[in-house]
């Protein structure tokens, strides 16, 4: 057992190796495939193949096959064993050593009151996606959750198609601004309860530590910026992610937030991501 921790510190010790791993947590529990984890770290396809096979040779990563390409997800069984053995081995499992956040959430137990909670909706440009979903949950239950969103590398004007589907659903536009993540961390920023990047390169980039350890799922759909034709064939991209969108946040907001300890919500918020990527794709 002690040679399988040390296999598997040894394996993330590796700089790239650890990015590797770290993007792939981030995108759990997806199945990345590997080109698009090539692209997101700038290397080449051989030096990620090695990098990959490293991980999943240390039961940190799992690969799988679909059709002509192989996708690859955080092996979490593995992952869990090795943080049980760190917990026993090093801290003793003492909650006075050990930080709260690497201690197991009693089940059965509501992580979060009843409360009006927080959501950060984060994509790269901020100019769609991340603003349809931060205008729809204001508007469809304003009375429940505070809605933002922000994006890792904002625009500094809101996509114009993006605007006019707002308008269109009778959303109030004027309020809305393209922002950075940088706006919500540190000492001044609010407290976020929920986080969720709402597109795959936005996802695959480092995010700030969010204080507060907020629940985070991956809502991944195409861009509707990148749609080509007529106009009117752009105008039905929006519509479609707008669409897309708004099913997932009514069944984020129908969930029973009160009812439910965090492991189950984390799965719930999952769940949603997975639903509807066919239908979206």
């Amino acid at each position: 057992m002690e040679s399988n921790i040390a296999h598997q510190l040894s394996t993330l010790g590796h700089p790239q190796r650890l990015a590797v791993f770290r993007l792939l947590m981030r995108r759990y529990p997806d199945r990345v495939p590997a080109g698009e984890i090539a692209e997101a770290m700038g290397v080449k396809a051989s030096t990620l193949s090695a990098y990959l096979s490293a991980l999943v040779q240390a039961g940190l990563v799992s690969q799988h096959r679909s059709g002509t390409s192989l996708r690859y997800t955080v092996h979490m069984s593995g992952v869990q064993h090795l943080l049980a053995d760190l917990m026993v081995g090093c801290c003793r499992g003492r909650p006075d050593i050990c930080p709260p956040a690497l201690l197991p959430l009693p089940t059965g137990v509501p992580a979060m009151a009843d409360r009006k909670y927080t959501v950060l909706f984060i994509c790269t440009g901020n100019s769609a996606r991340s603003i349809f979903a931060e205008s729809i949950l204001r508007k469809d239950a304003g009375d429940r959750f505070i809605a933002y969103s922000a994006g890792t590398k904002p625009y500094s004007e809101l996509n114009p198609f993006a605007l006019e589907v707002l308008r269109a659903k009778g959303h109030d536009v004027d309020i809305l601004r393209a922002k950075n993540v940088s706006e919500f961390s540190g000492p001044d920023a609010p407290h976020l309860d929920f986080v969720f990047t709402v597109c795959d390169q936005a996802a695959n980039e480092e995010c700030p530590a969010w204080e507060g350890q907020p629940v985070s799922a991956h809502w991944g759909m195409p861009d509707p910026v990148k749609a080509k034709g007529t106009d009117a064939q752009k105008s039905l991209a929006f519509q479609q992610a707008y669409g897309a969108l708004r099913n997932r946040i009514l069944a984020f907001t129908a969930l029973p937030f009160a009812q439910l300890d965090r492991i189950a919500l984390q799965k719930a918020v999952d769940d949603i991501g997975r639903a509807d990527q066919g239908a979206s794709a």
